[in-house]
């Protein structure tokens, strides 16, 4: 397939394309940061909000994969340059378009979120929702096929964000390892590479057309899960630093997953397995293979 991926030199995207450029023609819109030519595939430098970006793409795309679509505007500018060269747009979102609280796992008609909170995460979850909107109602509008993958908390080599990895880090540069002891939270992962693998089964899938997938693996994780994932990943001679949620806040430890009970959310992954035969990763396998890609990054920092 001919695909072109807006976003794609940081995580998620860039696992997709490493995954999937020796299978299909992929062309890469972003902003250069990082070079994707390495793993074959063609690289388009630009800030994707500027017209002239658009206007100097040339061909027909089977898909857009579009990775980094935040604000509103975002959909309606790439297919208003594109129109009537583009057979279907898969938008990535998150579940955290859903709406706060309610029991049970989440499914993918869940009501969205509607109230705007405070902050850059309240920023994104309204950008994301809106998003969601707009990429239903333009594709409609120019004869596109769209489909919607929202993942949960993504996880796996190349993670930029601070959240595996920062405890990962601890554990290779330090052989320490804090273990938060008194957090309720619940939450759910999904290793990117099969985060990947869903764009993958999406394309082209007539099955996917008009449909939202949540993105989760199968096993909902806590704060001790967590800690024992990684201390099982790091294998022996570790310090364990039993902290409560208080005494992590004050020495600066992160928590990036939800603390309490009321924060907690959960999704159903069904619809995925069963519409496009996702198969997700066991999560201490994930955190092995994520603990040994990152235990080869930081240990060539000491």
């Amino acid at each position: 397939m001919k695909i072109l991926v807006i976003g794609g030199s940081y995580f998620y995207g860039r696992v997709f394309v490493m995954e999937y450029a020796k299978e299909h023609e992929i062309t890469v819109v972003n902003r250069g940061t990082y070079s994707m030519k390495d793993f074959g595939a063609a690289q388009v430098t630009g800030d994707r909000r500027q017209k002239a970006l658009w206007q100097g793409l040339c061909g027909d795309y089977d898909v857009i994969v579009d990775f980094c679509a935040y604000e509103k505007g975002d959909v309606e500018t790439v297919l208003y340059h594109l129109q009537g060269r583009v057979t279907q747009y898969i938008l990535i979102s998150t579940v955290d378009v859903y709406q706060r609280g309610g029991d049970g796992p989440k499914r993918e008609d869940a009501p969205f979120e509607k109230r705007h909170f405070p902050g850059e995460a309240g920023r994104y979850i309204a950008g994301k929702t809106a998003l969601e909107e707009e990429v239903r109602r333009a594709c409609a509008e120019k004869g596109v096929k769209c489909t919607v993958l929202r993942p949960a908390i993504l996880y796996g080599p190349y993670n930029y964000a601070p959240r595996e990895a920062w405890f990962i880090r601890l554990a290779v540069e330090k052989r320490m390892l804090p273990c938060i002891t008194d957090a309720a939270g619940r939450f759910q992962f999904v290793y990117v590479k099969d985060a990947a693998q869903a764009v993958s089964r999406c394309m082209l899938n007539e099955r996917s057309y008009g449909q939202a997938y949540n993105l989760c693996q199968d096993e909902i994780v806590d704060y001790p899960r967590f800690f024992d994932a990684l201390r099982k990943a790091a294998g022996e001679g570790l310090a364990e630093i039993p902290l409560t949620v208080s005494q992590a806040q004050e020495k600066g430890i992160l928590l990036p997953f939800p603390v309490t009970e009321e924060e907690t959310q959960l999704y159903s992954n069904e619809k995925s397995k069963e519409e496009l035969g996702m198969k997700y990763l066991d999560f201490q396998e994930g955190m092995n293979r994520t603990y040994r890609a990152f235990r080869g990054v930081y240990g060539q920092r000491k």
